[in-house]
């Protein structure tokens, strides 16, 4: 039977084979397969002999012919045709499936019949002899097979929900998702989306933000392009968002409104692929009147977070990222003062990628998770004057130096009041680490977290600030002594920079030190147009907070005294830039002092 079945498939095809039949000429098509099976030839021959053994075998054959909706009309007209004119074979069944509205659709577009779904339906009739419907997909129906899927995914990973991610799924679940998941089909492709991408990610990502990314990518692909194309603004990272902070929240949303018809959304998808975006992006969840939180996002790894954000475009961690499992590993590693690869990996991007890494031990930090403060402490002094991440911000102001001064203020403020001397002394053992030991203890006891001295807390009785600043101020004296027997003007940028963070600890040594040195034969003016680069314009040359740092580095009283005769003396032309930078500290000091020369 199968023999004279597959002698009868082959008379009747053009080229030999089934496959072959589609992409001809229709018209050809069907006429050449009816000449074939009519009449004496040996298709006619071979239909006969198939017949004959069906009959004989007495045997059910079932053919399944599965989404027909998907054909052009042409295709489909075809396949109904041959259906019609080979399909009359004695035990030959067709089980032909399509979703009805869909092949109606299709057929309105074919010649035969014409735009009319009368006459779809007819044609329907005349080759359907049988409907069978498949019963409705209820609403419950399709809530029960999106949470099976769910759970298989999420044990498949080994993964569980949290509470708040469940809460947080079942708002965009509700909301915008299941209008859009209401066939076995569509269930069935995002789950599979999910599951094949998921992979390296898993403990990587928010498994909630992942889900409503996919989801994105898997319904609307155009729409999910944007977000890379936008990422600057959907993190809160492009340089133009201070400006857009003043516009009126339709503003934001009638411009995602425009680019995401653009994308081909379709309208009556607009608010719902809108208001996802708005629970995975801070921007759009301001502009649709809600509150903002980026610490939050990038707490939970969110994709709206820039430290998060491309691990969910290319499916895995970047290779300039850490994987979480490789940075909690280094972290507990430096806790346990055990040396690893792990640990040494972060130390290596703490340093040339610092402000994010900073910000993820913030996040941490933020989370409540133990912090191996001490050891982070002291690497982030050992590494502090060979920062190489490059600035980032609006006009590049937040560099690397700052986000480490911001981490070290916080992991100092973490350490017990009685560990904190002898960590500040091992950070200033090297003249970087003295600086940054002398600038987190200025923020830690500083009220208002500035650079400016703060007199109220120069007197605090807390027996740790006393002996951290005394500790810190014997390091710096020991990185400038070489300093001290070399003229002004062969300071290097760092002992210029060590001397100015002298005022953050024991002032009083800082200025009996460079007193000391004008004694010695240090030009005090020199010293001034070291320490006041030529290249602070807008600023003033000499401002009140510079004024009060120069108080604290030398004394006022003294540096007044000392300047004395040139103070008296009126400005005189400047011969050379030099000598002009110098004049313009001069007049600056007699403006400050109250009484300047030649003035009435």
């Amino acid at each position: 039977m199968r023999e004279k079945i597959g002698g009868f498939g082959k008379a009747i095809s053009p080229l030999g084979k089934v496959t072959a039949l589609f992409g001809l000429d229709s018209e050809g098509l069907i006429q050449e397969v009816s000449n074939r099976i009519s009449g004496d030839t040996s298709a006619s021959a071979a239909k006969h002999k198939a017949e004959e053994a069906l009959r004989k075998a007495g045997h059910p054959v079932l053919v399944v012919m599965d989404d027909l909706d998907r054909l052009t009309p042409e295709e489909l007209l075809v396949v109904f045709k041959l259906v019609r004119l080979v399909g009359h074979l004695p035990h030959v069944y067709y089980l032909i499936s399509f979703d009805e509205r869909t092949l109606l659709d299709v057929l309105q577009r074919s010649e035969l019949v014409g735009n009319s779904e009368l006459r779809a339906r007819d044609f329907l009739e005349k080759i359907i002899q049988v409907r069978l419907d498949l019963p409705a997909f209820r609403e419950r129906d399709a809530d029960t097979l999106v949470d099976r899927s769910l759970g298989a995914v999420l044990a498949s990973h080994s993964l569980a929900l949290t509470p708040d991610e469940q809460q947080r799924l079942s708002e965009a679940y509700y909301r915008y998702l299941q209008a859009r998941l209401r066939t076995p089909r569509a269930i069935k492709r995002f789950f599979g989306q999910v599951d094949a991408t998921l992979g390296q990610l898993t403990g990587n990502v928010d498994i909630v933000d992942f889900l409503l990314v996919t989801f994105l990518r898997t319904n609307e692909p155009r729409a999910y392009q944007l977000l890379w194309q936008h990422r600057a603004e959907l993190t809160g990272t492009s340089m133009d968002l201070p400006s857009r902070r003043d516009e009126r929240r339709d503003q934001g949303i009638d411009r995602w409104r425009t680019r995401l018809q653009g994308a081909g959304v379709a309208e009556q998808h607009l608010d719902g692929v809108i208001g996802l975006m708005g629970m995975l992006f801070a921007p759009v969840r301001q502009a649709l009147g809600h509150g903002i939180n980026f610490q939050a996002i990038a707490r939970r790894r969110g994709i709206g977070s820039i430290d998060y954000f491309d691990r969910y475009m290319v499916f895995g961690v970047p290779d300039d990222d850490l994987p979480e499992h490789t940075f909690d590993t280094a972290l507990q590693q430096l806790a346990d003062d055990t040396p690893g690869t792990e640990a040494d990996e972060l130390l290596l991007r703490l340093r040339d990628d610092t402000q994010r890494i900073t910000r993820r031990i913030g996040y941490k930090r933020a989370a409540g998770a133990p912090l191996p403060a001490a050891a982070l402490l002291k690497a982030a002094a050992l590494h502090y004057g060979h920062l190489t991440a490059a600035p980032q911000g609006a006009l590049g102001l937040f560099t690397a130096d700052r986000a480490m001064d911001f981490l070290a203020k916080d992991l100092l403020a973490d350490l017990a009041e009685p560990d904190r001397p002898s960590i500040l002394k091992i950070m200033a053992e090297t003249p970087d680490g003295a600086v940054l030991a002398a600038r987190t203890l200025q923020r830690v006891t500083s009220r208002d977290d500035s650079d400016t001295p703060d007199r109220s807390q120069a007197a605090a009785t807390l027996d740790w600030i006393g002996e951290a600043r005394s500790l810190i101020s014997h390091e710096i004296a020991r990185h400038l002594a070489p300093a001290a027997s070399r003229p002004v003007h062969e300071l290097t940028e760092l002992e210029i920079t060590i001397i100015w963070a002298w005022r953050h600890t024991e002032s009083e040594a800082c200025r009996i030190w460079i007193n000391q040195r004008f004694d010695q034969g240090w030009n005090p003016l020199d010293l001034l147009a070291t320490l006041l680069p030529p290249d602070r314009a807008p600023l003033p040359v000499i401002d009140e907070a510079t004024l009060q740092s120069l108080d604290a580095l030398i004394g006022l009283e003294a540096l007044y005294s000392r300047l004395g005769p040139l103070l008296d003396t009126p400005a005189r032309a400047p011969a050379d830039s030099r000598e002009e930078h110098q004049q313009g500290i001069l007049q600056a000091l007699r403006v400050h002092r109250g009484n300047t020369p030649g003035s009435s």
